[in-house]
């Protein structure tokens, strides 16, 4: 059996400090969502997918697992990039089938370079893959995409990630993956679906015993501070999230217990938290799947198929581009 080919490219993600200025400086200051995905911010997600109340890893898996053999032959594209690869377990069963179709370039693009060596290292063994990955942000991965040659594309966005930005962040994330893709390429995409509060509260909330997505939320504060040489208590902070239920969106935040001054020389900014102040570290919205078909169209994809749950709670969405 030939391991697949590995090869590591660097995108253009790296000067990031204007908007991070820009976040802090929101009315309520944000730290976006892929600042959190270091070394150990994607390893303390890899925990959270296991926790036993976070259902969005499994339903996707089973979703998967259930119609992988249906949604790879529909995808029918002999590239295969991915946004937000991280780990990549569920692309593998994906993958298998693509590949053993007709040979397949697996793009994974992330912001993590640990998580990218170990998704290529986990597809080394499907004959029929070549594996290039793409170090860095959305916008770097999609601009190569649009340079890099005429074969076909599906991208994959996946981990039910297109929640993870504001409506004006996805609406410009979607412009720019319609303006991406050629006539016949494909998006594939997940989506959580809206369901009651208490569903979400105790999904995106670590169950006793447990503090994945603490320690999780705690390090985009502490990742800023070490990147940009300040310090910060993290004992004055306490991470929670809550479920907007006139927004469908669930809200994470790091919450002052106590009045702290956190200076980052690196970026020139301070960041003034007083008690009962708070930081948001993470956006998740949630979907009606007539929404979602509406937000994605007007980008120029059409909705073509899709595949959900039995229990109505999370959804696999294949768009084509006209």
């Amino acid at each position: 059996m030939t391991a697949a080919p590995v090869e590591l490219e660097q995108g253009s993600f790296w000067d990031d400090t204007d908007e991070l200025r820009a976040r802090l400086a929101e009315p309520l200051p944000r730290i976006p969502p892929w600042f959190g995905y270091d070394a150990l911010g994607s390893e303390l997600f890899e925990q959270i997918t296991e926790l036993p109340t976070y259902y969005l890893t499994r339903c996707e898996r089973a979703l998967l697992e259930r119609y992988c053999t249906d949604i790879a032959a529909r995808l029918g594209c002999p590239r295969v990039a991915e946004l937000g690869s991280g780990s990549a377990k569920k692309t593998r069963l994906l993958l298998e089938h693509c590949s053993a179709a007709r040979p397949t370039t697996y793009l994974p693009i992330d912001v993590s370079r640990e998580m990218l060596v170990l998704s290529a290292e986990r597809m080394a063994d499907l004959p029929g893959l070549t594996v290039t990955g793409l170090w860095g942000r959305y916008e770097a991965g999609l601009d190569r995409l649009r340079n890099d040659g005429d074969a076909p594309v599906a991208v994959l966005f996946l981990g039910a990630n297109i929640g993870n930005t504001t409506a004006d962040e996805r609406s410009a994330l979607l412009a720019r993956i319609g303006a991406t893709l050629r006539p016949g390429d494909a998006l594939l995409l997940s989506a959580d679906l809206v369901k009651p509060a208490a569903v979400f509260e105790s999904c995106y909330n670590d169950p006793p015993g447990y503090d994945a997505f603490a320690r999780f939320r705690l390090n985009h504060l502490d990742h800023l501070a070490r990147r940009f040489g300040g310090s910060v208590a993290l004992d004055a902070v306490h991470p929670a999230a809550h479920y907007d239920t006139a927004a469908d969106v669930v809200d994470g935040r790091l919450w002052a217990r106590r009045d702290q001054t956190v200076v980052l020389p690196g970026l020139d900014r301070t960041l003034e938290l007083r008690r009962g102040d708070s930081v948001n570290v993470g956006f998740s919205a949630k979907f009606e799947p007539d929404r979602l078909r509406t937000d994605v169209a007007r980008h120029g994809l059409r909705a073509e198929a899709e595949w959900v749950d039995d229990e109505h709670r999370y959804g696999l969405f294949l768009f084509r581009r006209d």
